[in-house]
C-alpha cells in the first residue's frame, strides 16, 4: 500500500526527538503516490540532496533540526540511491542511507533468539560485519525487549541517539540495524529510552567483541574471524591431553601482574605470548590458567566484575593479540584454562544492570538479584534468554577462542539461595527450600553443551561446600563439572602445615582427613590466589620456623601436593617464594630469584613437574583406591606419612614418605610391595633445591621383613621437613 508524502508535523516532531520507535516506517525509501518519498533526519546538514545515478535531487527541510524528504516521481522500489550532505562547516560527505536496507535477522534464528534456545548467539547479535546489498558495513542487534526506543551512537554520528534508531522487532525482543560503511575498529554504544520515567541511557554492547581501555567504555567493532590459527596439532590431541588418566599440572596468573616493562607496564598479549610460555613450558606445566580475561572496569576487582563478557580485556591488546597469546600456549603443548564468571556482574551504569529500564538480566527482588557481599547483580537463570546469553558466551570462548578449559567462579553461590544471607534477607524456592533450583539446572545446562560441543574441553566449579555429585554425570543427577576445586583438602592442609612442628603430633586428622573424601568427586588440589591476599600472607610467609624451616616446609608442602590425589594447581609467585603477599597493582619479585633460596624452590617445583609428567602412578588413577595405598598414617608421634601411589594399568609404583618435623629419622623401615632393589628419585632436602642434603644415595635391596602391611620392607632415611619419592630401580631388577 503506498503512503502520502508528507507527513504530520507530531510525527517529524517523534523522530527529530528521538521519541519514534519505529523509524523504519518513516525513514529512508517508501512507495508514494506518484513515485518514491526518501526521508531523512541529518541534524549535521546544512543541505542534503539524493544522488540516483548520475543524476542528484536536492531534498526538502521540513524541520530545522534537519528532517529532509524527496519525492522522485515515477521510481518504484526497490531503488538504489546515496545520501549526499553538506555540513554546516561546508564539507560534502556521500554515503549509504541506513534506512534503505533491512537489517533483517533469519525467521530461523529469530525464532531460536526469542526462544532462547540460540547457542551461538554471538554470531548473529552484537556488531556483525557484513555486506548487504553489496555494501559493507556493521548490522547490530540488541536484546532490548522493554526499551521504548534503541538507538547506535558512535563517532560516525556524534554519539547523537536521534541519528541512527534501530528496528523493533516484536517477535523476539530485538532491535537491529545495519550502518553501511562503518569497519572494525569504530566505537559505539546503544542508547536505550526506556519507558521507566524517561530514562535514557547509554550501554555498551552485551555482545561486543572488543572494548575500549578503561575507564572508557564504548564497545569496539570487531572482526573476529580473521585470525589464523596454527594450532590444529594441539586441537586433535587435546581430548586425550585431558582425560582421566592425564596428568594436568596447571599455573595460575593474573596477566596484569605476572610480570611488568619498566616496572609499571603491562605486557600485551603478544609479549606475555614470548615471556610467559616459555616460562610455564620451562617449569613443566601442562596448563595455563588465567584469572578472568574478559572486560571489566575496575583493576581491583581482578576480573572477576564483568561488563564485557565477550571482549577479551582491551588492557593488553585486541581480541586477535588474544588469539595469538593462546595459539603460542597450544603450539607450546600449553592448555589454557580462563576464569568464567556466571556467578554476578558489576552494578556500572554502561552494563547489563537495568538494561532497558527493567532488571532484564537479573532478578528485580534484591533477595534474589542482589549479592550482599559483592555490591552485585546476580543473574536471573530462570529466564530463557538469560541463560542462552550465558551458555552462548561460554560457546563463544571455546570456539572463537580456542579455550581449552573453564573454571566457573563461585558455584556456591550460585547453588543456594541463602548465600551469605541472613534470615529474612532470601526466598526459599517452590518447595521451601534453599537450593536454587534456575541455576543448578542452568549449571547442567552449561556443562551438558560445553561437552557436547566441544569434546575434550573440561569445566572445574569453584566449589566450597559439600554438596553433592558436583564432578557427577548430569543424568545421575549430578552438575556435569569435570573436576572440583577441593577447598577442604586446601583448607586443612595448610591449617596444618601452619603449626609450629612440636604441635603437628596433635593435627595429625587434619592433615588426612582429605582421603576420606578423596573419591567423592573428581578434584583438582589448589593454592589460589585467595591464598595469598587479605592478609593471609604469601604462601612461603605461611610457614613457620627459621628461614631454612619456611623454604623446606613449603618445599614439603608442594610435594605432598603434587603426590596426593587430584590435579595440581599454583598461582604465580608460589614457585620460588614470593614474600610479599599478591597484588594486582604491580609485578611479582622476580628479583628474589638472585638468592639461591628462591631458586632452588623454583627448581624443586621444576623437577617436581617433570617427575610428575613422567611417572604413571602420580596421575594415572586419581578417583578411586586402585591408584592410591596407605602405607603409615597413624605415626602422629613423629608426624609422618607414608603411602603409594599406583597405576592400576600397568601396576607401576611410586613410594612417597613425608615429615613434617626438622628431625632426621635414620633408619625408617618402609614398607613395600615387590622384591628387588628400590631407588629414590626426588628428595625435597636435596642440596640443589636449598635443603640439608639428607638423601637416600645408592639402592635399597627389599628384605623379607613384612612392614606397613607389605610383604617387603627397606630401610631409608627421612631428610627434616622433607618429602621423598622411590621407585623399584628397573635397570637392576631386570
Amino acid at each position: 500500500m503506498k503512503e502520502s508524502y508528507t507527513l504530520s508535523t507530531e510525527e517529524i516532531e517523534s523522530i527529530v526527538s528521538g521519541n519514534h520507535g519505529d523509524p523504519f516506517r518513516v525513514l529512508g525509501p517508501h512507495a508514494a503516490d506518484g513515485g518514491v518519498v526518501i526521508r531523512a533526519f541529518l541534524p549535521q546538514a546544512a543541505q542534503a540532496a539524493v544522488v540516483v545515478g548520475d543524476d542528484r535531487y536536492p531534498m526538502q527541510r521540513q524541520h530545522w533540526d534537519g528532517f529532509f524528504d524527496l519525492l522522485l516521481p515515477h521510481q518504484t522500489m526497490p531503488l538504489a540511491y546515496q545520501l549526499v550532505v553538506v555540513t554546516h562547516h561546508g564539507q560534502q560527505q556521500l554515503y549509504e542511507d541506513p534506512y534503505a536496507f533491512v537489517p533483517a535477522l533469519s525467521d530461523f534464528d529469530e525464532h531460536l533468539l526469542a526462544e532462547g534456545t540460540h547457542l551461538r548467539m554471538y554470531e548473529q547479535m552484537g556488531a556483525q560485519l557484513m555486506k548487504i546489498n553489496g555494501i559493507s558495513g556493521v548490522r547490530f542487534a540488541v536484546w532490548a525487549p522493554n526499551a521504548q526506543r534503541v538507538s547506535v551512537i558512535g563517532d560516525f554520528n556524534n554519539w547523537d541517539g536521534r541519528r541512527h534508531p534501530m528496528l523493533f522487532h516484536h517477535g523476539s525482543g530485538i532491535w537491529t540495524l545495519f550502518v553501511p560503511g562503518l569497519q572494525e575498529g569504530d566505537l559505539y554504544k546503544y542508547e536505550l529510552r526506556t519507558r521507566y520515567k524517561e530514562y535514557t541511557v547509554a550501554k555498551s554492547d552485551p555482545v561486543g567483541f572488543a572494548s575500549q581501555m578503561r575507564p572508557n567504555n564504548a564497545s569496539v567493532v570487531w572482526n573476529i574471524n580473521k585470525y589464523q590459527w596454527q594450532d590444529e596439532s594441539w586441537m586433535q590431541q587435546r581430548a586425550q591431553r585431558h582425560a582421566p588418566d592425564a596428568p594436568l599440572s596447571a599455573y595460575e596468573v593474573h596477566l596484569g601482574s605476572w610480570q611488568r616493562k619498566n616496572g609499571w607496564e603491562w605486557l600485551t598479549y603478544r609479549e606475555l605470548a614470548e615471556q610467559l610460555v616459555p616460562y610455564v613450558k620451562d617449569m613443566g606445566f601442562t596448563h595455563i590458567e588465567l584469572l578472568p580475561v574478559a572486560e571489566h572496569p575496575f583493576d581491583g576487582s581482578w576480573g572477576y566484575q564483568v561488563t564485557g563478557y565477550f571482549a577479551p580485556t582491551s588492557r593488553f591488546g585486541t581480541p586477535d593479540d588474544f588469539m595469538a597469546f593462546v595459539d603460542a600456549c597450544h603450539r607450546a603443548d600449553i592448555g589454557v584454562i580462563v576464569d568464567w564468571v556466571p556467578a554476578h556482574f558489576p552494578t556500572d551504569q554502561h552494563g547489563l544492570g537495568f538494561f532497558d529500564g527493567t532488571h532484564l538480566y537479573e532478578h528485580e527482588d534484591p533477595r534474589q538479584g542482589a549479592h550482599p557481599d559483592w555490591g552485585t547483580y546476580i543473574f536471573n537463570y530462570g529466564r530463557n534468554e538469560v541463560r542462552q546469553f550465558l551458555i552462548s558466551n561460554a560457546l563463544f570462548w571455546l570456539d572463537k577462542y580456542h579455550i581449552d578449559g573453564l573454571r566457573v567462579d563461585a558455584v556456591a553461590s550460585m547453588l543456594y539461595l541463602d548465600f551469605s544471607r541472613k534470615p529474612g534477607e532470601w526466598l526459599p524456592n517452590r518447595y521451601g527450600g534453599r537450593e536454587n533450583i534456575d541455576a543448578i539446572e542452568f549449571l547442567r545446562r552449561f556443562n551438558e553443551q560445553v561437552h557436547e560441543k566441544h569434546p575434550g574441553v573440561l569445566t572445574f566449579a569453584e566449589e566450597s561446600t559439600a554438596w553433592p555429585g558436583v564432578t557427577h554425570p548430569t543424568a545421575a543427577g549430578g552438575l556435569g563439572f569435570d573436576l572440583k576445586w577441593n577447598m577442604g583438602w586446601m583448607h586443612d592442609t595448610l591449617q596444618y602445615i601452619g603449626n609450629d612442628p612440636v604441635y603437628r603430633a596433635y593435627h595429625q586428622g587434619t592433615l588426612t582427613f582429605s582421603l576420606l573424601y578423596a573419591f567423592s568427586e573428581r578434584f583438582i588440589l589448589p593454592f589460589s590466589h585467595d591464598e595469598v591476599v587479605h592478609l593471609k600472607k604469601s604462601m612461603l610467609d605461611k610457614m613457620p620456623g627459621d628461614l631454612w624451616q619456611k623454604f623446606a616446609n613449603l618445599r614439603l608442602l608442594y610435594g605432598y601436593q603434587w603426590v596426593h590425589p587430584g590435579k595440581k594447581l599454583l598461582f604465580m609467585g608460589g614457585e620460588f617464594g614470593q614474600w610479599r603477599e599478591w597484588s594486582e597493582e604491580r609485578s611479582l619479585d622476580w628479583q628474589l630469584l638472585e638468592h639461591a633460596s628462591h631458586r632452588g624452590l623454583q627448581e624443586f617445583v621444576r623437577e617436581l613437574n617433570g617427575v610428575y609428567g613422567r611417572e604413571t602412578p602420580l596421575f594415572a588413577d586419581d578417583n578411586s583406591w586402585e591408584g592410591f595405598k596407605w602405607l603409615d598414617f597413624r605415626d602422629s608421634e613423629r608426624s609422618l606419612l607414608a603411602f603409594l601411589r599406583i597405576d592400576p594399568t600397568t601396576q607401576d609404583k611410586i613410594l612417597v614418605t613425608c615429615n613434617f618435623t626438622p628431625v632426621v629419622r635414620q633408619n625408617y623401615r618402609l614398607g613395600v610391595p615387590d622384591v628387588g632393589n628400590y631407588v629414590e628419585i626426588l628428595n625435597s632436602d636435596h642440596q640443589k633445591f636449598g635443603g640439608s642434603h639428607v638423601v637416600n644415595e645408592g639402592t635399597f635391596t627389599a628384605e623379607t621383613v613384612p612392614w606397613h602391611d607389605m610383604p617387603y620392607s627397606i630401610q631409608i632415611t627421612l631428610p627434616p621437613l622433607g618429602f621423598t619419592l622411590f621407585k623399584p630401580d628397573i635397570r637392576q631388577n631386570e
